[in-house]
């Protein structure tokens, strides 16, 4: 049977389809054999291509030989190399729609599965810190080193700015409420007591779970795609210890500091409203801040932010060990450990403000 091709084959114009092929070979059942003829043939582009790919098909479903016959070469060569690459298995979508129950059911032995790897990387980390104790810890006090400045010092300015902001919001939401009962003063308590127990650990933390614990799980994820922390399996070093462990470290020590900085930033900030809003003396404003403020308001904050420094450290490491080994999967990571990050920052913060309150703290 001869197909014949003549005219432009191009998108713009519109093109027949295998259906139509499939039509003429059912009235023709005795036909072994199909042969293009492109004497006739014009301009042509893709679409040409996608056609003669239909047919090929075609042919192989009803046993038909196929003829390439005068073809132009280009259109042959891309005939020939669609062929010698088979379809990637996956990249059509088959079967059916999942049903909602089995959505909920295989997300929820996803989150138990997850659930499972993030005990088993807190119990790691455990037994990490452990031989840190006893001295058996190996890993590149160099690491320590430069990680401990991408924490510390290279956050101070992002600290700096939300923490002052903050407490300059504060202020001026209380300033408004309290200049009604002619009580501005006591906005230097307001702001002293949010940014010490709560406000400057908590934004503390936001912002290092953003900044550091997305940069850690793009560090490893990367690592886990270029194979390097296989190559430190290999050579016989642990990744927990030398990769994990001084991440850690470095949050556990800088994150009070970093607290502290910003407890100070947001006074700072609460005294710009005070003195330039409220019309208050700045000797004023920081008497009655440290009147309102005790340092237990600035060690519950503190203790608040160690650990808020540990849940930032394991949500970046953890997330970033368990990168795939794509590029995208490095992506994937880093958000990933923002918002377990973050989820994990708000439920402890939750939990501290039930343990103080009931301990009267």
């Amino acid at each position: 049977m001869l197909l014949s091709l003549s005219g432009d084959w191009q998108l713009r114009t519109g093109l027949p389809t295998s259906a139509q092929v499939d039509q003429q070979l059912g009235s023709n059942p005795a036909a072994k054999r199909l042969k293009f003829d492109a004497g006739k043939l014009g301009h042509w582009d893709s679409g040409l291509l996608a056609f003669l790919v239909g047919v090929q098909d075609l042919c192989k479903t009803r046993g038909l030989s196929l003829d390439a016959g005068n073809l132009p070469e280009g259109a042959d060569r891309l005939l020939k190399l669609a062929v010698a690459v088979p379809e990637r298995q996956g990249a059509q979508r088959t079967g059916k729609r999942v049903d909602f129950l089995t959505l909920i059911g295989r997300e929820a032995i996803a989150a138990g599965r997850s659930a499972g790897e993030m005990v088993e990387f807190l119990g790691m980390a455990v037994q990490t810190f452990g031989k840190l104790m006893i001295g058996r810890a190996r890993y590149r006090r160099s690491d320590l080193v430069d990680i401990i400045y991408e924490c510390g010092a290279a956050a101070l300015p992002i600290v700096a700015l939300i923490s002052f902001l903050v407490g300059l919001i504060l202020a001026f939401v209380g300033a408004i409420q309290l200049q009604q009962f002619g009580a501005q003063i006591y906005v230097a308590d307001l702001v002293g007591i949010a940014m010490a127990r709560e406000m400057g650990a908590l934004m503390t933390a936001i912002i290092m779970s953003g900044r550091t614990g997305a940069a850690f799980a793009a560090q490893l994820g990367t690592m886990q795609v270029n194979e390097e922390i296989d190559a430190l399996s290999t050579f016989g070093l642990s990744s927990m210890e030398f990769l994990v462990l001084p991440r850690m470290i470095a949050l556990i020590v800088m994150m009070p500091l970093l607290c502290i900085f910003a407890d100070l930033m947001g006074i700072l900030g609460g005294a710009l409203v005070g003195v330039g809003m409220l019309h208050l003396s700045l000797t004023s404003y920081v008497n009655e801040t440290l009147n309102g403020v005790g340092l237990m308001d600035f060690a519950v904050g503190i203790f608040k932010s160690s650990v808020f420094g540990v849940l930032v450290a394991v949500s970046g490491c953890l997330r970033g060990i368990q990168c795939g080994r794509s590029a995208s999967a490095v992506g994937l990571a880093a958000t990933s450990a923002v918002v377990t990050g973050i989820v994990f920052i708000i439920v402890t913060d939750g939990i501290f403000a039930v343990i103080t309150a009931a301990l009267g703290i």
